[in-house]
């Protein structure tokens, strides 16, 4: 995200992006670590390394093959939105199948499991799962991305709202980022949602739960919010969406 970049980079962050590393090694100071760019290779020296590279399901102790139980191609248990597996009576949740490695995905789809165990109605939401980087300011998202949208040539309008034209954002001292809103062009139903910003985390559940619903952005612009809050943003974003934002 750009506006997560430019924000990181005034807090003294430097950001390498398209960059990638080929080796390290300790030093008497610290480490050094490697790294090639366009064909440039560079050494950098720091005081210390954290590495993180993704993660991949680890199925210790369950032979699989042995089992059929099937697998993606990442070595995935592949599941439905009961969360069960092609075995019968066998389910399967959280990091070791498909989808977001988030422990508050990895919690629900425990939920829908004991229900369906017990013979409830219930399916997972993938789309309405919020995804969170707890940096700060922090970062939120659900649905998805203009360029997810373009690619699927699906028609929308967007909605921004600065939170440096937010009352309680200038009252904290806290004006950097803002809320995006993403809306079909002609149902209004909401498609995606992004913010960065103090305390995003907390303000994207008002979106999930409209997703929930398969609101629209009307739905959230035409909800009062109280004053002078953060969510305000929330609401502003929406009505720019359809445009009509009140406070910018």
């Amino acid at each position: 995200m750009k506006e997560a970049d430019k924000i990181f980079r005034k807090q003294g962050l430097e950001i390498r992006s398209a960059t990638r590393v080929t080796g390290g090694r300790p030093t008497k100071t610290g480490v050094a670590i490697d790294v090639e760019r366009d064909g440039k290779t560079e050494t950098i020296d720091g005081d210390c390394a954290l590495v993180s590279v993704g993660r991949r399901p680890s199925l210790t102790g369950v032979d699989a093959a042995a089992l059929r139980l099937d697998l993606s191609t990442r070595g995935e248990i592949l599941v439905n939105d009961e969360m069960r597996t092609n075995l019968p009576n066998v389910f399967a949740i959280g990091d070791c199948v498909p989808g977001p490695m988030l422990a508050h995905k990895a919690e629900e789809e425990g939920v829908v499991a004991a229900e369906v165990i017990a013979g409830k109605k219930a399916h997972m939401h993938y789309t309405s799962v919020p995804n969170v980087v707890y940096t700060w300011p922090e970062i939120a998202s659900v649905g998805l991305t203009e360029k997810q949208l373009k690619d699927a040539g699906r028609e929308f309008r967007a909605g921004k709202f600065p939170f440096s034209a937010s009352g309680r954002a200038r009252s904290m001292g806290e004006t950097a980022g803002f809320v995006k809103i993403l809306a079909d062009k002609r149902t209004d139903e909401l498609l995606g949602c992004h913010m960065i910003g103090p305390n995003v985390s907390e303000l994207i559940a008002e979106v999930a739960l409209a997703f929930e619903y398969r609101a629209s952005a009307d739905d959230i612009g035409m909800t009062i919010h109280a004053h002078p809050t953060l969510s305000e943003a929330t609401k502003e974003a929406a009505l720019a969406a359809l445009g009509r934002a009140l406070h910018i």
